[in-house]
């Protein structure tokens, strides 16, 4: 999995002008699955998130974790995050599950975030548009096959 995680203040998504999800203080998440991927790399990336301390506590310090600020999560599938460049400049996406794999995975990853936070969500394969508030901007790539 290659996950985006961008601490943002406020976030939502939409499909053809309507809000279909949005969040306060938390974490947008775009959210790539590989071909590869398995039940060890979705539990580790749910360990992740819900527990890095990239929320400042009271001295301004990156110290608290989404629980601690009572944070949501809005996940949007990102497919290109498996873009391969290497070769003209086109991208090829061969890299990234097949989308039958790619959605029940993205699925069962939401899932089990929201067994600890408030999860909102985009559509799998739709075409949307995600807005956000950047919070410091603090920007974390997490991929699960670099542990």
């Amino acid at each position: 999995m290659r996950i985006v995680l961008q601490r943002v203040l406020t976030a939502s998504v939409a499909i053809e002008n309507q809000t279909r999800a949005a969040i306060g203080p938390g974490l947008l998440l775009l959210v790539g699955v590989g071909p590869d991927d398995s039940q060890k790399d979705l539990d580790y990336a749910v360990r992740k998130i819900i527990n890095m301390r990239i929320f400042s506590d009271a001295e301004g310090k990156m110290n608290l974790s989404l629980q601690d600020i009572k944070g949501s999560i809005l996940s949007v599938s990102q497919f290109t995050l498996f873009a391969d460049t290497k070769k003209g400049n086109r991208p090829a996406f061969t890299k990234a599950a097949p989308p039958d794999m790619a959605e029940a995975f993205y699925q069962r990853f939401n899932t089990e975030l929201a067994q600890f936070v408030p999860v909102e969500t985009g559509v799998f394969g739709a075409d949307m548009q995600v807005s956000l508030v950047n919070d410091g901007p603090v920007t974390i790539i997490l991929d699960t096959k670099n542990k």
